[in-house]
């Protein structure tokens, strides 16, 4: 179920226009991320740490077959899905400066809310 939520964090598609590579570093860095279940069957909560580059997100490292794919937008928007062997994901809401939040689903499992803190500029590398 933990890794089912990392797909929560990442979902909703959301419709941008692919920005310059320069107007999406603004974003760029290390964010942990909280997700915190509203409804459903998961855990209260779940602690993530993600990697953003020139707008892409991925896990800041490894979590044993779990992918996430998705982006950032210009003016903040998330938009990302995440996947873990059957367990499908998404989240959306907007990053700001250096914190963000927004809503989060896992198939019909659960849904909830989740917050970001930017904890560094520098990208982390996955394992």
């Amino acid at each position: 179920m933990k890794t089912a939520l990392i797909a929560a964090l990442g979902a909703g598609v959301l419709s941008f226009h692919a920005p310059a590579r320069a107007e999406m570093q603004g974003f760029d860095g290390t964010w942990n991320v909280r997700l915190v279940t509203e409804s459903g069957l998961c855990d209260s909560s779940y602690s993530y740490a993600l990697s953003i580059r020139d707008g892409d997100v991925r896990l800041a490292a490894s979590d044993g077959g779990a992918t996430i794919t998705g982006r950032i937008g210009r003016d903040g928007s998330v938009g990302l899905n995440v996947r873990n062997g059957a367990a499908q994901g998404a989240a959306s809401g907007r990053l700001q400066a250096n914190s963000g939040s927004g809503t989060w689903t896992v198939s019909s499992l659960c849904t909830g809310r989740w917050v970001a803190q930017r904890r560094s500029a520098r990208v982390a590398q996955a394992d």
